[in-house]
């Protein structure tokens, strides 16, 4: 099969993207597909009718532009294939409000407001969390533990977003559900318990090695177990995930809190769902294979 990569892109997480998608393009090519790697720019829009020429598109774009519903819609407008989601569980995934919104009949998550000024007023005392309506990779995440914590990050975050949402702060365990389209319907991977050295999985614990203990399959109840992978299915499928995704949540007091979902995950050497897929029994090559397969079938 002719399958292009897109990689790179115009988000905070270009690096990562990078990473990703170079890992893609070696595993696509092992198993013997024709693999044109594509570095997303600013040029992009110029370059879009060349991708009419392949079968698929791999889309390991991570971020605004990318994981956000727009190139998802220049592609359906261009009539080609492409893995993932389409335009509206991308954008909806991409926002936490609408995110929360869509599952809130039947998945639980933390409180939160909106906020589009700088506070240090919290409706749910402290700590409590700060966090960019749109975003990944944990980037403008805070855990404030004062008045004085949430002036400065909300100031900070406010220079570089135009809405944030102040959140409920939910000790626990931090959990995610890797999730995979095949025959059967979306299939939950193993869940993993993420234990990082840092105060929660930031930006740092995500991609410096070392630096987070992955356990999977996470030593949970059956009941927990139960509750975790419905809950994740649940949002998967409430806001019309396609092929592959990812849920993230806090299990605290044998409730699961969602707290997003990631319409393409990390694939790096550091990332959650490889490490799920291996748990299952799958290589990196098995789980590139299984998301391709999603996309064409």
């Amino acid at each position: 099969m002719k399958i292009a990569v897109l990689m790179g892109g115009i988000s905070r997480e270009r690096k990562i993207s990078l990473i990703s998608g170079e890992n893609v393009l070696k595993a696509l090519k092992k198993l013997g597909h024709n693999v044109t790697k594509v570095d997303v720019t600013e040029d992009f829009p110029s370059r879009l009718e060349s991708l009419r020429d392949f079968d698929l598109i791999f889309n390991a774009l991570h971020g605004v532009f990318g994981e956000d519903g727009r190139i998802q819609a220049m592609l359906d407008w261009i009539g080609v294939r492409y893995t993932g989601s389409g335009v509206l569980a991308s954008s909806i995934c991409f926002n936490k409000i609408a995110t929360y919104r869509v599952v809130s009949s039947d998945v639980k998550y933390p409180d939160f407001v909106p906020i589009k000024e700088p506070t240090d007023k919290s409706p749910f005392g402290f700590p409590c969390v700060i966090k960019p309506v749109s975003e990944g990779s944990s980037i403008g995440v805070h855990i404030c533990d004062t008045e004085k914590d949430l002036m400065k990050y909300s100031t900070l975050e406010l220079n570089n977003y135009n809405e944030l949402i102040l959140q409920r702060y939910v000790p626990g365990r931090e959990l995610t559900v890797s999730i995979l389209e095949q025959n059967e319907g979306p299939t939950a991977l193993p869940v993993l318990e993420l234990k990082p050295k840092r105060r929660f999985y930031d930006y740092t614990a995500k991609y410096t090695p070392n630096m987070t203990q992955f356990i999977v399959p996470a030593p949970l109840t059956p009941e927990e177990e139960e509750q975790v992978v419905e809950s994740s299915l649940k949002a998967f499928k409430l806001c019309h995930c396609h092929g592959f995704a990812r849920v993230d949540g806090i299990l605290s007091n044998g409730t699961f809190h969602m707290l997003e979902i990631n319409t393409i995950p990390g694939l790096t050497d550091l990332s959650d769902m490889p490490a799920s897929a291996l748990a299952a029994g799958m290589s990196f090559e098995q789980l590139i294979e299984c998301i391709v397969s999603s996309a064409v079938s």
